[in-house]
């Protein structure tokens, strides 16, 4: 980073704000575009100004790095892909309104990458014909897209980002193994150099496949994700990938189903408050339509049912909720009083705490009516179980029973154990040892490069504005002028003097621009050191600010300079 010029923000194209931007929702979204890092193009899609892309480019350097020193090899592949390799792993579906589509002049189809698993697959097959060509990581760092239905909260959900993606290709799955732990322990050195507080937890493979997964989760306010972590043992995971044990109860003591008249009780609400009983004693029956197939899921009453997971069981199906039109067409469904019980023509799923032998109140399939002692395994039966309740403060622990805590988080690293998946789509095989085809097993890794800089804003920031860890800071000093004329010579002489000493210098010296405005936007940007040039400039003394604690001294600058080059 030796000999990087001085940057002048006399010259800067970065226009610092005041006020929040009106669409802003989260601190990250706030501050980089107040700071000048970072300026919106579109809905979801970002333009990285100077200052914001010496961040990223610092980030992308890191990873880099890191990923060279497994012996990872670059590569850079298009963005934009023919639809046959993805038609073929089935993804061109299973993305849905999720992935860009696009047709050329002839009429032929794309599609924007939103992953590159197909596109690796049969670069090695291309490349790699015998056993001896492999193991081989490959990675790029490149633009990924997806049609966000929502994009929000900056760079953090955008329709356009940055992202590392990596793929290892080996003849063996202990092979695999290695390759993945390989692949975590550079990640683990990744995020801390980027100064990012980050938990590893257990993951679902989504429309990606395979089976191991782990993602690595930066707690935040404003993460989308949500994961469990146990107090008293090792077991974390995003509470997507949460499951438990199924537990069967003696249930033959209970006495024989029995129908009672509920009027006006068609919620669990107003069940449990006319019955007098805790809602934990009812069953919940949510219906859906998967691929207009209608549906019936079963929790406890006092759960949530989680549409994610639903959702996340039945891809690459559609799911959606039953509407009054399904009601009316099926006259034996009651809105409000559904029940397993004699169910026709219906799926009927559950969550595993409705166990063979759980008794339950719930719907008796006529209006006004619910019944008591319905007994899973002996009055209805379950086609299968699926974990699908919303995970909850104090949940039991799976692995120790210690109640569970939970926290959001923003996703900024995914590792898989993709398996034989894309290479059995793609018949991806090459000679092995005995001189007989051997199928590739594969590995899947990506970090979102630019959604790092976005958690890195979150956790980093305070309340007057960025705070950069050193090593992925736009500078390593901010040198402000602080007002007149010989103030601005001695910023310009000791900036110069810093940038020959090997550092990354921003100066602050705008004509016409208060000394207050001045610290205000240094704060603001971030920079871990600031020196300013003031009302000491004429002894040759300055003022050196650690921008994270606060703390400042007067120093002469020879002994300022030696300090920060130290």
């Amino acid at each position: 980073m030796a000999n990087v010029p001085v940057q002048r923000m006399s010259q800067l194209m970065a226009k610092t704000l005041r006020d929040d931007p009106a669409d802003a929702e989260v601190l990250s979204h706030k501050l980089l575009v107040r700071a000048g890092y970072v300026r919106r193009t579109a809905a979801g899609i970002w333009s990285w100004l100077p200052l914001g892309k010496k961040v990223f480019s610092n980030v992308e350097r890191i990873v880099r790095e890191e990923m060279d020193a497994i012996g990872a090899q670059e590569v850079l592949l298009p963005a934009l892909l023919p639809r046959e390799p993805y038609e073929a792993t089935g993804r061109w579906d299973e993305y849905g309104a999720e992935l860009f589509r696009l047709n050329d002049r002839k009429g032929g189809d794309y599609l924007l990458g939103p992953t590159h698993e197909e596109i690796f697959t049969l670069l090695v097959k291309d490349q790699c014909s015998s056993y001896k060509d492999l193991p081989v990581i490959l990675y790029q760092i490149q633009t990924k897209f997806r049609d966000e239905a929502r994009p929000r909260a900056g760079i953090l959900r955008g329709r356009e980002f940055q992202m590392k993606d990596s793929y290892s290709f080996d003849t063996e799955d202990e092979g695999l193994a290695q390759s993945y732990a390989l692949h975590r322990e550079a990640y683990k050195r990744i995020f801390e150099r980027l100064g990012l507080d980050y938990r590893i937890v257990a993951a679902t493979a989504g429309a990606m496949g395979g089976s191991k997964s782990e993602e690595f989760l930066a707690p935040a306010e404003a993460g989308e994700d949500t994961f469990a972590d146990c107090p008293n043992c090792d077991f974390a995971a995003n509470t997507e990938a949460i499951s438990y044990e199924l537990k069967p109860v003696d249930g033959s003591a209970v006495p024989a189903l029995e129908e009672i008249p509920t009027p006006d009780t068609p919620t669990i609400e107003t069940l449990a408050a006319s019955l007098g009983v805790p809602a934990s004693a009812t069953l919940k029956n949510l219906l859906v339509k998967v691929d207009g197939e209608i549906v019936a899921v079963g929790v406890p009453g006092d759960r949530e049912v989680d549409m994610g997971k639903v959702e996340e069981h039945f891809a690459p199906a559609t799911v959606e909720m039953v509407t009054e039109a399904d009601f009316a067409e099926r006259r034996d469904l009651v809105r409000g009083y559904v029940g397993p019980q004699g169910l026709g023509k219906v799926t009927y799923i559950a969550d595993p705490r409705v166990a063979p032998g759980t008794a339950w109140i719930t719907g008796a399939n006529k209006d006004g009516m619910h019944a008591k002692n319905v007994v899973a395994g002996r009055d209805f039966e379950v086609d299968e179980y699926v974990d699908v309740v919303v995970v909850q403060e104090g949940d039991p622990c799976p692995k120790c029973g210690t109640g569970l805590t939970l926290d959001r988080a923003i996703e900024i690293g995914h590792i898989f154990q993709l398996g034989r998946k894309y290479a059995d789509a793609l018949k991806l095989d090459v000679l092995g040892q005995n001189g007989k085809p051997v199928r590739v097993t594969m590995g899947s890794y990506g970090i979102g490069v630019s959604r790092a800089v976005a958690a890195l804003a979150e956790q980093s920031a305070d309340e007057k504005g960025l705070c950069w860890p050193a090593e992925v800071a736009p500078a390593d000093v901010h040198v402000v002028a602080a007002g007149k004329a010989l103030q601005t010579e001695l910023a310009l002489e000791v900036s110069e003097q810093l940038r020959a000493a090997g550092l990354r210098v921003l100066v602050d010296d705008r004509a016409g621009v208060s000394p207050g405005v001045k610290f205000t936007d240094a704060e603001l940007i971030g920079v871990p050191k600031i020196l300013v040039a003031g009302r000491r400039s004429a002894e040759g003394v300055v003022e050196l600010k650690d921008r994270r604690t606060g703390e400042r001294e007067e120093l002469p600058v020879a002994e300022a300079i030696a300090r920060l080059s130290a």
